[in-house]
């Protein structure tokens, strides 16, 4: 698909991968709605990238992916601002590390691995859904394509480290999805990819010490240092642009596998 005047939506775009993704979308031509659940942080995006552009090309549509008449209600202000979308870049996501035994012998709390699995897995098929369902009614472009998805998993949906239950399981429903998805939406012209990112210079990150990033990046094979965002949205636009990718789950992590803990 190509790029130039698109209508793109990006979840989770107001920090990290999503917030490179869409400056990405926006410098390749793409008209870029940047939807997050901190409306400060959606505004801010959205004011560099037009400060950068000058041509209005961001929009900021703050909302809850997990809450469908909210997400329901940024696509409906995307699609006024900017067309129907024909790109779908579902980045926004949540993390958390809890053993399932605490130290002093309790269960881990049901409602983290909920909040969890809601926010990840739930909230990245909410937006599938409804995002697939209005890109279906558009009319098909080349080689019959209506749109594109990319949808974001991690690579502790293969290696899940000590804690990371919630969060594994929840990017490993990611993984599955990936093909059902992609053949469910082929009759209607939409593809479906899921990017699984390692280890990122991203503003979560950036909280840990630095000596801490320093012995994460180290454990990576090659390059030994931490992903940058920029890769990980120039994959992402990559895949719009290539016509042929469609069902599949591409790590992005230097060969790193995560150690068990």
């Amino acid at each position: 698909m190509k790029m130039e005047g698109q209508a793109a939506l990006v979840t989770g775009g107001g920090s990290g991968l999503g917030e490179a993704t869409a400056f990405e979308l926006a410098r390749l031509g793409a008209r870029v709605a940047v939807l997050d659940v901190n409306q400060t942080h959606a505004q801010q995006v959205a004011d560099a990238i037009n400060a950068a552009y000058g041509d209005g090309r961001a929009i900021a549509c703050p909302c809850d992916i997990t809450h469908t008449e909210s997400l329901q209600a940024a696509l409906d202000q995307a699609t006024a601002a900017h067309g129907p979308a024909r790109i779908l870049m579902s980045i926004a996501g949540i993390g958390t590390a809890k053993r399932i035994i605490a130290k002093d012998g309790t269960a881990a709390p049901l409602e983290d691995f909920v909040r969890v699995v809601n926010v990840n897995l739930v909230g990245s098929y909410n937006v599938a859904r409804l995002f697939a369902a209005a890109c279906a009614k558009l009319a098909p472009q080349e080689d019959g394509e209506r749109g594109v998805m990319v949808l974001t998993a991690s690579v502790a949906a293969f290696d899940g480290q000590v804690g990371q239950e919630a969060y594994s399981a929840s990017k490993s429903g990611v993984v599955g999805m990936t093909l059902p998805l992609a053949r469910d939406l082929a009759q209607h012209g939409i593809r479906v990819c899921t990017i699984a990112p390692g280890l990122f210079a991203t503003p979560l990150m950036a909280t840990l010490p630095v000596a801490v990033q320093q012995s994460l990046a180290a454990s990576i094979p090659f390059p030994a240092r931490l992903g940058k965002p920029l890769e990980f949205a120039q994959l992402a636009t990559h895949i719009v642009t290539n016509g042929h990718l469609n069902g599949e789950v591409i790590r992005l992590d230097g060969a790193l596998r995560l150690a068990p803990r």
